[in-house]
């Protein structure tokens, strides 16, 4: 049997999985989203935008923010596991760290929404400490819960790939910064990151698809306008059955996240050059 045959027979299971879960409902979605009431047009997409765009432009900001935020504490934490000197802190944080990575979405949404409540967890032990009184609590059930859903639960996973990074760099590099004066601060920020830039990457534009596609927390956390997309493509559907300006969401989400994959990809090439 020829080897392209033979190679084709084992990657067919894979492209048949890939092609039935993800081609196949893509195309239906963007066939979907040009369909109103049987004739091709982009009627969806103008609904969309006029009554979803602040859904949109709130969704953009909520996962840029916590891209930003996700790739400060990774960084800050990776560092600290690769040029840490107390083991005790390190087994320590490494212990800690990890948790989030075996919780799944609608358990964190479900936490933090008694937890972040204004009679939740967190202001009953501030009250209770005496840092704040009953009338100075409020709750964190509104973007910044969204946020901090998002940091809390995609950190490890970043931190986990960046750490591993880091881990098999040249040691003698470090060493030798080490000997000449310069601090943690500077050997991280101008021997390791550009070193490890490609990792820290990959790891953020993965988090940035999942914060895109994630419905549970927005859904549990933030019960107002703006929501983010997800929230409002289920809303659609479960209120109106409006499937057409759901599929259009789903494919401006789809969009957004293009965008994010087209930089890393730019990026690459441009090193590879």
């Amino acid at each position: 049997m020829p080897t392209t045959i033979v190679g084709l027979c084992l990657v067919a299971p894979s492209l048949l999985i890939v092609s039935v879960l993800f081609v196949i409902p893509l195309l239906s979605s963007v066939t979907n989203s040009f369909d109103v009431h049987g004739a091709i047009g982009i009627a969806n997409y103008v609904k969309a935008f006029a009554l979803y765009g602040n859904d949109i432009l709130f969704t953009i900001l909520i996962v840029c923010v916590s891209i930003t935020l996700t790739a400060a504490l990774s960084i800050a934490i990776s560092g600290s596991l690769t040029l840490g000197n107390n083991p005790r802190t390190i087994r320590i944080l490494r212990w800690l760290y990890r948790w989030p990575l075996f919780v799944p979405y609608i358990v964190v949404g479900q936490i933090l929404r008694t937890f972040l409540a204004k009679n939740g967890l967190m202001n009953t032990s501030l009250v209770e400490s005496g840092i704040l009184t009953i009338a100075q609590t409020t709750s964190f059930l509104d973007w910044r819960g969204i946020v901090i859903a998002f940091v809390w639960k995609q950190t490890p996973f970043v931190t986990l790939l960046l750490a591993g990074a880091m881990a098999s760099l040249d040691r003698s590099m470090i060493e030798s910064a080490r000997n000449l004066g310069s601090g943690r601060l500077r050997i991280l920020i101008e021997i390791i990151l550009p070193q490890v830039r490609a990792t820290l990457l990959v790891g953020l534009i993965l988090s940035f698809v999942i914060m895109m596609s994630v419905l549970s927390v927005p859904l549990m956390i933030n019960a107002q306008s703006p929501t983010m997309i997800t929230a409002s493509m289920a809303f659609r559907i479960n209120a109106y059955g409006d499937y057409g300006v759901a599929n259009a969401l789903g494919v401006i989400s789809l969009l957004i996240t293009s965008v994010a994959a087209w930089f890393y990809l730019r990026q690459t090439m441009k090193e590879h050059a």
